[in-house]
């Protein structure tokens, strides 16, 4: 295989071609190239939103492998690990001589030269990262963003700036996140994930100590208080922080749920920042915000300019995301559905997920409709995964969705659906799940929350559910 790994100089790249150009990293990282003024195109598996918004931006996507609709003047080719290593256009480019680099090779040329704000975490990462991007972008402070969601506030996953300053989703699959170079790392946790590659949980936890231990001289470390291995990270600085537990260098005191969000006292080292107001739900959005503003008062931004930006964060796609938000009842009426999408694929997210719902709407009758994704995260946590669900009154499950993988022997979505401790759960196929959603009886009397979840495709039902919801 005739592979480079040496990143030419990102200043000079000119012309770059992607395989897998509408995953949520890969994209961010043509509209990086694009703002440079470099010719960008791309090869994607099918035709998303994302694609859709790059080709109106100017970048040429292409779906079937075809080696006449490939960039053979490319300086540099991106590929994404998801793509198989037969695959066609990845071939040619390996035996050609290109310089063919994953994404993480790229991230980590633009992090060696900037100061970088980088966020890690099996959850929590991508709401986290956002949240520091926004603060640094609103407050006018400025800096590049890479995200791994998009954010609601600007419709996009990347923005660049004036500012040689980097926020980072730093991804652990793949140990993808070795390549970055953090004066800020923060870590939001470490359970197991990604099993696949990892093997066990100790080796995926030794993975996040290597990726702290990343951590430029003088560097500030941001960990989850009760993270046992942070302990292990060398770091010049280091904060813990929490959603409340006051042993913690940062936490919230006196939360108040209030109109759907939270207000809160943020508790920091050396000030204290009164009544900050968060508009979306979950209390771990909560926690989230807490690291968030913490990395943004070691930069030194104003208290009341973050504050003043954490009220104005509308959120991450996906993430908690209110497609029909809390309407109050007026008298009389019936009360109206609330219906959340979240990309949570993970039972630590599934938990927090649902416990937010529970904590925001009590009394309310909560089904969720969840995708499991991935046939070998599947095989190894469906017990976790039950345990998660059961937090809801009603559980619908839909297969699995495969991604990169092929099917396994006995694995599917009724591995799940066995080990739940509750009545009330079936699967549905995405047909039935929208037959389901015409022909339920809402609870009109105290009101029904709704939630989809899952990595895969869950959400292209999400629109029709809307509208149906909407009609009952």
């Amino acid at each position: 295989m005739n592979e480079s790994t040496h990143v030419p100089s990102i200043r000079n790249v000119k012309a770059i071609y992607f395989i897998g150009i509408g995953g949520i990293g890969m994209s961010a990282l043509a509209r990086y190239f694009k703002g440079r003024g470099a010719r960008v195109s791309g090869y994607d598996r099918t035709e998303s939103e994302l694609t859709r918004e790059l080709v109106a931006e100017g970048i040429a996507v292409h779906y079937s492998e075809d080696l006449n609709l490939i960039d053979k003047e490319a300086q540099v080719v991106v590929y994404t690990p998801a793509v198989p290593k037969e695959h066609a256009e990845l071939v040619y480019y390996q035996q050609n001589g290109f310089p063919v680099l994953k994404r993480s090779d790229i991230l980590g040329g633009i992090t060696e030269e900037s100061f970088n704000v980088c966020v890690a975490g099996t959850h929590g990462k991508t709401t986290t990262s956002t949240m520091v991007a926004h603060i640094l972008r609103q407050s006018g402070y400025g800096g590049n963003a890479f995200l791994g969601g998009i954010s609601a506030n600007y419709n996009t996953n990347f923005w660049s700036s004036f500012n040689d300053v980097a926020v980072v989703e730093a991804d652990e699959y793949d140990r993808s996140f070795w390549k970055l170079s953090p004066d800020v790392a923060i870590i939001t946790s470490m359970d197991p994930d990604h099993l696949d590659i990892y093997g066990d949980a100790k080796t995926m936890e030794d993975a996040f100590v290597t990726f702290g231990n990343k951590l430029k001289p003088g560097g500030l470390l941001i960990a989850k208080f009760g993270l046992a291995r942070a302990k292990e990270i060398k770091a010049d600085r280091r904060w813990t922080y929490s959603l409340q537990n006051d042993a913690a260098d940062v936490y919230a005191s006196n939360i108040r749920i209030e109109e759907g969000g939270y207000t809160f006292d943020l508790q920091l080292p050396d000030t204290t920042f009164y009544n900050v107001r968060l508009n979306i739900g979950g209390m771990h959005n909560v926690e989230n915000s807490v690291a968030a503003m913490a990395a943004a008062h070691s930069l030194h931004i104003e208290g009341e300019l973050i504050r003043n930006a954490m009220g104005d964060f509308k959120g991450v796609r996906r993430r908690f995301e209110y497609i029909l938000p809390p309407r109050q009842k007026v008298k009389g009426e019936h009360v109206a559905p609330v219906l959340i999408d979240d990309y949570a694929h993970h039972p630590e997210e599934l938990s927090a997920l649902l416990k937010s719902a529970r904590s925001l709407f009590p009394g309310r009758r909560i089904t969720v409709a969840f995708q499991p994704h991935l046939f070998s995260r599947t095989k190894d946590l469906f017990h976790g995964f039950a345990k998660s669900l059961e937090w809801a009154d009603r559980i619908l499950l839909l297969p699995i969705y495969p991604a990169r993988e092929l099917p396994m022997e006995g694995v599917s979505s009724a591995l799940i659906l066995d080990a739940i401790d509750k009545e009330d759960k079936r699967l549905l196929d995405k047909d039935q799940l929208l037959e389901w959603a015409k022909n339920t009886q809402l609870d009109k009397e105290f009101g029904e929350v709704i939630i989809t979840a899952g990595a895969g495709d869950i959400d292209t039902l999400v629109p029709r559910l809307k509208e149906i919801l909407e009609k009952a």
